[in-house]
């Protein structure tokens, strides 16, 4: 299964990351780092893992604004789509 949306979801958070301040910076460079991890493993990511991300992304989403947010929400959407082609649930 193409994982270029998971690395997409990376890349997108690590560039938020540098927009950002603070607390919200290490949790967006965490979230990037995890996806990124994610994205070459053999094994694909279960649901309940992506939907922990999707959670976290969404939080940041609402406690930032700008491009910071911009770039959060394009990684969930990058994140969405690649569940949408993920067998079970």
């Amino acid at each position: 299964m193409a994982r270029e949306e998971l690395r997409t979801a990376s890349e997108e958070l690590r560039a938020a990351a540098v927009a950002a301040d603070g607390d919200v910076r290490e949790r967006i460079y965490e979230q990037s780092n995890q996806l990124a991890s994610l994205a070459t493993r053999d094994a694909d990511p279960d649901h309940g893992r992506l939907d922990r991300h999707m959670h976290a992304l969404a939080e940041v989403a609402d406690e930032t604004d700008g491009e910071v947010h911009e770039r959060v929400v394009a990684a969930r959407d990058a994140l969405r789509e690649f569940r949408e082609d993920l067998p079970g649930v």
